[in-house]
C-alpha cells in the first residue's frame, strides 16, 4: 500500500519562497505611507528585554508617529536583519551599547550591508569595546580609549561629572549643513557616554557637539577633583585628553549610492537608494531617566540668585535625531528635468554651438506632517554644470518666482562640438544628495548655417574685390596690347 508523501517538492518550495519575498517587499512598499518616514515604517530595536522599560518614552513617541516596532534581544537569532538578500526592516536601532556578544547576523559587515540595501541605522556606543567600536572607524569616527567618558565640571551641579547638560542653542551650524535639531528642542540635552572626534569625510557631519569646557578622561582612578582628573588626562597625552567642542556626541552619516531622480517607494525608474546612519555616544540620551530629568539653572536677579528647574530637551531631541535617520526631514528628490532652446518649448536631440539653452528642473521635499512630497524652493546654492570631461559651463540654478520647486537657468552652448552632459550634483551635509546627469550632443553649424557676410570682415572683402578688379584690368590691358601689336605687324 502506497502512502502519500506530504513533503514539499523543491519547485513548490522555491515558489513559496519567491512569493514570501514578493509579499514582504509589497508590505514594505505599502507601509511607507503610514509613518512620517519617506522610506518605510518598520523598525527593529535591538536591546536587552530587561531594559525595554527604560526607553518607553522614546519608543512610544516613535509609535505615535506611525512606526511599527519589533524588539529583539542582542543574542537572539530571529527576526533576521536580512533574509533572502532583502532587509526585513526599514530602520534598525541598536540600543545594546554595553553588550559584548551579538547573534551571528549582527556584525559590522551585516550592518554595512543593511545600509547598502536601503535600511537606516541608529547606533549607540558604550564605554566597553564591542562590534560598534570596531565599526566606528570605518565611518571616520575617532574614539578615545575604552572606559573614557565625557567629563565636565561646569556648570556646577549635584550630578556626576560624566552626566552633562548640553545647550543646543549654543551649537554652531554652518550655512551648508542641515539643522537636525530644530528650535522645538528648547531645554538642554542630558548626555552621558563616549565622545568622538570626526575625521574629514564629506558624508559625515556633527549633529551635537560636546561643551567647550568638557573633556574625555578615565575617571575610574581619579578622586573626582578637577585637578586630579585633568592631571590624569594630560599624563596620557593625545590618547587621554580629548577636550572641547571639537568633540561630538551625536553625528550623522549620509551614504552616496545611486544617481537617479527618484527617492522613496513612490519614485520613478531612477530611484536613489540613499540611506542614513546616526552615531550616538551613549544610549542614555534616549532614556526615560534623561527625558524626565530636570535642568537646574541659577539665574542672577536684582535681589540675588534664583534657582529655576526646567525640563530637559531629551524627549524632543531623541525623536528628531531618530527622525533624521529615518529620512523624515532633509529629504529631497529631483522630479523632472527639461531643456530646450530659447524661444522654443520642445526638447531637441542636439544643439548647435553658441545656441542659447534653457535648463529647468523641479525639486520636491518630503513633508513628515502631511506624509507627502511637496515642491521645495529653499535651495539657494544649486548649480548646473555643462561638462565634457571638464565643466565648460558652471552656472547657478536659481528658483523661479511664482513656480514653487522650479529652478531654471539660461546659458550659451560653448563653441566646441562633442557629447556634453547636464550635471546636477548637490551634496550638502544633512540633506539628501541630488545627482542627475543627461547627455546631449553639440554640433557645429551646417554648411548653410553660417552667416553670408560679416560686418567685421569688410576690409578683407574690399581687399579681395580690389585684387580681383586689378587682376581683370591687368588682363584686359595685356590682351589689348597684344591685339595692337598683331595689327601693327600685319600692316608692315
Amino acid at each position: 500500500m502506497r502512502t502519500r508523501s506530504h513533503s514539499k517538492s523543491p519547485l513548490s518550495w522555491s515558489l513559496f519562497t519567491l512569493l514570501s519575498v514578493i509579499l514582504s517587499a509589497l508590505v514594505q512598499l505599502s507601509s511607507a505611507g503610514k509613518s512620517a518616514s519617506s522610506t518605510g515604517d518598520s523598525v527593529l530595536v535591538i536591546l536587552e528585554p530587561a531594559k525595554k522599560a527604560e526607553y518607553s518614552i522614546f519608543l512610544d513617541g516613535l509609535e505615535k508617529k506611525g512606526y511599527t516596532i519589533t524588539f529583539r534581544a542582542p543574542k537572539e537569532e530571529h527576526p533576521l536583519l536580512i533574509e533572502d538578500g532583502l532587509p526585513n526592516f526599514s530602520h534598525v536601532i541598536l540600543l545594546a551599547s554595553d553588550t559584548k556578544s551579538f547573534a551571528k547576523d549582527i556584525g559590522p559587515q551585516s550592518l554595512v550591508q543593511l545600509l547598502s540595501l536601503g535600511t537606516n541605522l541608529v547606533l549607540t556606543l558604550g564605554l566597553k569595546q564591542n562590534l560598534l567600536t570596531s565599526l566606528a572607524p570605518e565611518f571616520s569616527l575617532l574614539l578615545p580609549p575604552p572606559a573614557t567618558p565625557l567629563v565636565s565640571f561646569f556648570p556646577e551641579r549635584s550630578d556626576s561629572p560624566n552626566v552633562i547638560p548640553i545647550d543646543v542653542s549654543s551649537q554652531f551650524i554652518p550655512n551648508d549643513t542641515f539643522s537636525v535639531l530644530s528650535s522645538q528642542v528648547t531645554g538642554k540635552v542630558w548626555f552621558s557616554g563616549t565622545p568622538f572626534a570626526l575625521n574629514p569625510n564629506p558624508l559625515l557631519f556633527p549633529i551635537l557637539h560636546a561643551p567647550a569646557e568638557s573633556f574625555a578622561a578615565d575617571m575610574s582612578d581619579a578622586s573626582g577633583l578637577v585637578s586630579d582628573a585633568l592631571a590624569d588626562a594630560s599624563e596620557k597625552g593625545g590618547e587621554g585628553l580629548w577636550a572641547g567642542s571639537s568633540l561630538s556626541v551625536v553625528a550623522g552619516f549620509q551614504t552616496l549610492i545611486g544617481g537617479g531622480t527618484g527617492h522613496g517607494p513612490d519614485a520613478g525608474s531612477g530611484e536613489d537608494k540613499q540611506t542614513r546612519a546616526v552615531w550616538v555616544g551613549g544610549s542614555s540620551l534616549f532614556s526615560d531617566e534623561f527625558a524626565k530629568k530636570q535642568v537646574v539653572e541659577k539665574i542672577i536677579q536684582e535681589r540675588g540668585m534664583k534657582v529655576v528647574e526646567n525640563p530637559s530637551g531629551n524627549k524632543q531631541a531623541a525623536l528628531e535625531i531618530a527622525g533624521w535617520a529615518f529620512q523624515e526631514r532633509g529629504v529631497l528628490r529631483i522630479d523632472e528635468v527639461t531643456h530646450h532652446k530659447v524661444n522654443q518649448t520642445g526638447p531637441v536631440e542636439m544643439y548647435t554651438t553658441n545656441d542659447e539653452i534653457v535648463y529647468t528642473t523641479r525639486i520636491s521635499s518630503f513633508n513628515p506632517s502631511t506624509k507627502k512630497w511637496e515642491r521645495y524652493s529653499g535651495l539657494k546654492d544649486l548649480q548646473l554644470e555643462f561638462t565634457m570631461l571638464d565643466p565648460h559651463v558652471r552656472t547657478a540654478l536659481l528658483p523661479v518666482s511664482g513656480k514653487p520647486g522650479t529652478y531654471s537657468t539660461t546659458f550659451r552652448a560653448p563653441d566646441r562640438h562633442g557629447v556634453f552632459k547636464f550635471v546636477i550634483s548637490y551634496q550638502r551635509k544633512g540633506f539628501t544628495h541630488l545627482h542627475h546627469t543627461l547627455s546631449v550632443a553639440v554640433v557645429p553649424p551646417r554648411h548653410d548655417g553660417y552667416p553670408r557676410f560679416l560686418s567685421a570682415a569688410w576690409p578683407y572683402y574690399a581687399g579681395a574685390i580690389s585684387t580681383s578688379v586689378g587682376f581683370l584690368l591687368f588682363c584686359a590691358i595685356y590682351v589689348a596690347g597684344e591685339a595692337k601689336e598683331e595689327k601693327k605687324n600685319k600692316k608692315e
